[in-house]
C-alpha cells in the first residue's frame, strides 16, 4: 500500500509559479516511479511529467515541456513538480501518482496503482 498526498496548490497569476509536493508513505519510496497528472474541467485526466526511482530520468508533456521540472527528494519520500511560466490553460487538478510496479519513467496513466486526492491549480489571465 502507498499513501500519497498533495499539497502546494493555489490560485496565481499568468507568469507566476508555484511548486507542488506530494508526499508518500508506505512502500519503499526509492523503488518506484512517480508522475503527475492533471484533470482540467470538462477535460479528460491527462500526462503532465514522470521520473524514474532515482531521479536521474524524467519526461514531459510537450505542453510543459520547458516550464514544468519534476524531480524527487528519496531521503525525504516527497516528489516535487516546480511550475514556471503558469498559463491559464494550465489551471486543473493535478494529481500525483505512483507506479509500484516498474522503475523507469511512464507516461501513461494505466501503468499507475495509486493516486493523491489531487490539488487545484487556477492561473488567472
Amino acid at each position: 500500500q502507498v499513501q500519497l498526498v498533495e499539497s502546494g496548490g493555489g490560485l496565481v497569476q499568468a507568469g507566476d509559479s508555484l511548486r507542488l509536493s506530494c508526499a508518500a508513505s508506505g512502500r519503499t519510496f526509492s523503488s518506484y516511479a512517480m508522475g503527475w497528472f492533471r484533470q482540467a474541467p470538462g477535460r479528460e485526466r491527462e500526462f503532465v511529467a514522470t521520473i524514474n526511482r532515482s531521479g536521474g530520468n524524467t519526461a514531459y508533456a510537450a505542453s510543459v515541456k520547458g516550464r514544468f521540472t519534476i524531480s524527487r527528494d528519496n531521503a525525504k519520500n516527497t516528489m516535487y513538480l516546480q511550475m514556471n511560466s503558469l498559463k491559464p490553460d494550465d489551471t486543473a487538478v493535478y494529481y500525483c501518482a505512483a507506479a509500484t510496479a516498474y522503475s523507469g519513467t511512464r507516461t501513461s496513466q494505466s501503468w499507475y496503482d495509486y493516486w493523491g486526492q489531487g490539488t487545484q491549480v487556477t492561473v488567472s489571465s
